[in-house]
């Protein structure tokens, strides 16, 4: 039997999914922006609103809300398989590069969308890779804090 996920329009969510058996799955800078350009690319095709995100060498986390919720896992689907695809063909491997489907969290509240925000981006310092998030080339941090020149995200309004 296959779960159904129950979204909500103009609602937003805490989107993760990991490295299959937990694998390393972002090995040098190059995959990092291939996944970054397919982001770019599939936010825009499937009115994916983009608040916050970060690349962790075994996983994603990724923070906004689908304009059309219907789309939301046709919008995963597409971005899940084009790095799949690449990640499989340059590294010469077959089979899954993610563990499962992606996670969806329905963030409810403000308060609970900036502290989603904040955990997303503090992701590399608590993983020790790096002991300041705008240290993390990764991550929405720089962008979301400063305006650094990825221009992936959407303007976050509460």
């Amino acid at each position: 039997m296959t779960k159904t996920r129950m979204l909500i329009k103009n609602a937003c969510y805490h989107i993760y999914a990991r490295g299959n058996q937990k694998q390393t799955i972002f090995t040098v800078n190059e995959d990092f922006e291939f996944y970054l350009q397919q982001l770019k690319r599939y936010k825009r095709e499937h009115s994916f609103h983009l608040y916050g995100y970060c690349l962790m060498p075994n996983h994603i986390h990724l923070m906004g809300k689908s304009m059309e919720p219907e789309r939301l896992s046709k919008f995963m689907q597409c971005l899940q398989r084009s790095y799949a695809s690449y990640y499989n063909e340059k590294y010469n491997k077959v089979g899954h590069v993610w563990q499962g489907k992606f996670k969806v969290k329905l963030i409810t509240e403000d308060k609970y969308a900036l502290d989603c925000i904040h955990y997303i981006e503090t992701n590399p310092v608590r993983a020790k890779l790096v002991n300041n998030p705008k240290d993390y080339s990764y991550c929405s941090y720089s962008e979301r804090s400063f305006g650094s020149n990825n221009k992936i995200l959407n303007e976050f309004l509460l």
